[in-house]
């Protein structure tokens, strides 16, 4: 059973960049989609993007595209997340999910497997 930690969350401000790491346990790391959610306060966990087993292709969610990239090396069991131009609204803790399958879902409940989220805060 693969397992998640997510790293490289902290405090940013407006426009500024972050880099999020997910980093899986397991040797069949490979053969796992990605999916990368956030949840502000409030608010319901929303899917951001992902990537399939082989970091081939990659999806995102409209408020995210040409600001957000996600990118994966299966040699050393990560998936990342490349903010960039971060908004007040892009605030939210982020959590990668995994499953085993061959399409990338795009919804929670389609992931079994997640990690504990790392806090993301960008001051305006």
């Amino acid at each position: 059973q693969v397992q998640l930690v997510e790293s490289g969350g902290g405090l940013v401000q407006a426009g500024g960049s972050l880099r999020l790491s997910c980093a899986a346990s397991g040797r069949t790391f490979s053969n796992y989609v990605v999916g990368w959610f956030r949840q502000a306060p409030g608010k319901e966990r929303e899917f951001v993007g992902g990537v399939s087993r082989s970091g081939s292709t990659t999806y995102y969610t409209d408020s995210v595209k040409g600001r957000f990239t996600i990118s994966r090396d299966n040699a050393k069991n990560s998936v990342y997340l490349q903010m960039n131009s971060l908004k007040p609204e892009d605030t939210a803790v982020y959590y990668c999910a995994a499953r085993r399958v061959v399409i990338v879902p795009t919804t929670r409940s389609q992931y079994d497997i997640w990690g504990q989220g790392t806090q993301v805060t960008v001051s305006s």
